[in-house]
């Protein structure tokens, strides 16, 4: 379980966002925009549950630390606002809910100031503790970030680094198209809700998809139908980093968002990593900035690899990868996560019969690939 920093009250497990009713008040309370971070973990630390905050009075909700012109407006909203109706078309849109506690929740990112309490996600959450890089740049991509890019997210993507970006067009969308063409993992962080009519930008829907069908995922704190606000941008620029072990920026103007990727990186005790551009370039203005402030500079993959003491990240990979030994077990592998699943449920994903199935497991557990767990469900074991 998770614990704040300042606070000995444990924030919410797995189970009260995905397995209960409570899952409905988070989806309907995170529609009520004015509850950042702050505020909704005034509320986590007062009510143990999202649908007693959802029923609370507004002097209630006041005693909570919420101001009470505040708690009033949210009172006014409640009766707008139909919780079974917004996990509805959540679930509905292929998104799901992971709440700051959850056991899936990214390790990482729980360690900033300010983590979403609650991330909507489409796609595949991978184990907490995925290496991670951020990379960053300008949306008017110059050839020169276009020859540098590939040549440094592919090394890493290929080396087993997990690629964050946040698929705006330029950097962004060339660091996420060359990681799976390396056959590699990333994650997109948008600044609006994820379902297909919010996305944006919408010309990168396709890109999105791409970046499902690989395995990767596109998440947000941000609700369905939420727009593209500029205010937005700044939320979603910390969840980056704050997911990451380092921000790599790859051309950046002076007043590029990149920057504020990179300054919240800072404030996050990650590291920054910088590709140093010609200096009679706008574009290279805020990483030439950067490394004159201390960040590192990078003219190949491996020096990000080293700075992050990952050098030897492949070998180390495939230490941690768990391998079939037998037809059964490689159809049965990819359906096994950290996320228990029944072996009914299990049997019908791997298209297998359940005898077949049984026996595979009680091998494999033998092995010490898979753990069982109460009820007929089973975890991957690392």
């Amino acid at each position: 379980m998770i614990f704040s920093s300042d606070s000995a009250t444990p924030l919410p497990t797995a189970a009260s966002v995905n397995d209960s009713r409570d899952a409905a008040f988070w989806a309907a309370i995170s529609r009520f925009g004015k509850f950042g971070p702050k505020r909704w973990m005034k509320l986590i630390r007062a009510f143990p549950t999202m649908e007693e905050v959802w029923r609370a009075s507004a002097p209630q909700i006041a005693g909570a630390g919420i101001e009470p012109a505040l708690s009033a407006e949210f009172a006014a909203f409640r009766a707008r606002c139909n919780p079974e109706t917004e996990l509805e078309e959540t679930r509905s849109a292929g998104i799901s809910l992971l709440a700051l506690g959850d056991a899936n929740y990214p390790k990482l990112l729980t360690q900033i100031f300010d983590p979403p309490p609650l991330l909507f996600v489409r796609g595949k959450m991978n184990e907490p503790e995925e290496l991670t890089l951020a990379v960053v740049g300008t949306r008017r991509i110059t050839p020169y970030g276009r020859q540098v890019t590939p040549e440094m997210v592919a090394p890493l993507a290929r080396s087993g680094l997990t690629i964050v970006s946040g698929l705006a067009l330029g950097v962004d969308s060339l660091a996420h198209e060359t990681a799976l063409a390396a056959g590699g993992r990333t994650v997109a962080v948008l600044g609006s809700g994820i379902d297909d009519a919010s996305l944006y930008p919408s010309s990168n829907r396709y890109l999105a998809k791409k970046i499902l069908d690989a395995g990767g995922a596109v998440i947000s704190e941000f609700p369905i139908g939420s727009i593209a606000f500029k205010s937005n941008f700044p939320f979603r620029n910390r969840v980056i980093s704050g997911l990451s072990l380092g921000v790599l920026v790859i051309e950046a103007a002076d007043d590029s968002g990149s920057l504020i990727t990179a300054r919240s990186a800072l404030e996050q005790n990650r590291e920054v990593f910088a590709v140093p551009g010609d200096v009679t370039r706008e574009t290279s203005a805020g990483p030439n900035n950067l490394i004159k402030m201390g960040a590192r500079p990078v003219t190949e993959a491996n020096d990000v690899l080293d700075a992050l003491s990952l050098d030897r990240l492949p070998e180390m990979l495939e230490v941690r990868a768990i391998h079939p030994d037998t037809k059964e077990e490689a159809a049965l592998l990819p359906h096994l996560s950290r996320e228990p699943i029944h072996v009914d449920a299990l049997a019908r994903t791997a298209g297998l019969p359940i005898s077949t199935v049984t026996a595979s497991l009680t091998l494999m557990e033998m092995k010490g690939k898979i753990r069982s767990l109460p009820g007929m469900h089973y975890v991957i074991a690392r």
